[in-house]
């Protein structure tokens, strides 16, 4: 299956209690269609008391079948927890957004939507340096209010 398609088969599913396995996960989605795979991502450091990070993936044969799970599973409670469900997004890559190693303005996708011309960064630099050539009058601008009140109509 593309990976297009089974994205939209993949179903989010958050707020998990930790005593939730797969196969709780797998039979509280059955009733929405045939089931491809449930995934319970494990946490970091693994340890006894978290078997999983507190929420999962439920992948389905059809996208219609994701759908109907969204419709009718999302804000339900499961295990006396109330859970979120919603369409899976495509897993970043390490160096994109939150917790990359690369600052945002060095990544690819941030340089070709912000880039500026080297035209445009010198007219700024130069509109940026007359603002700064001595001190500003605070009081430029003000000279037609001489007087107090509105103005006569």
């Amino acid at each position: 299956m593309a990976d297009s398609s089974r994205l939209k088969a993949t179903v989010f599913v958050g707020g998990l209690d930790q005593a939730v396995t797969q196969q709780t996960l797998y039979h509280a989605f059955l009733p929405f269609g045939d089931i491809v795979e449930v995934n319970l991502p494990k946490p970091e450091l693994p340890s006894n008391k978290d078997p999983h990070r507190g929420f999962g993936y439920v992948e389905f044969e059809q996208s219609e079948d994701a759908r109907d799970a969204i419709d009718n599973m999302d804000r339900s409670e499961l295990y006396g927890h109330v859970i979120k469900v919603a369409a899976a997004k495509p897993q970043k890559e390490h160096n994109e957004g939150l917790g990359s190693k690369t600052a945002i303005w060095e990544q690819e996708g941030w340089l070709a939507k912000h880039a500026v011309s080297d035209e445009d960064r010198q007219a700024a630099e130069q509109a940026h340096e007359t603002l700064t050539d001595g001190p500003m009058d605070p009081m430029q601008g003000l000279e037609s209010l001489d007087e107090a009140g509105p103005r006569p109509a």
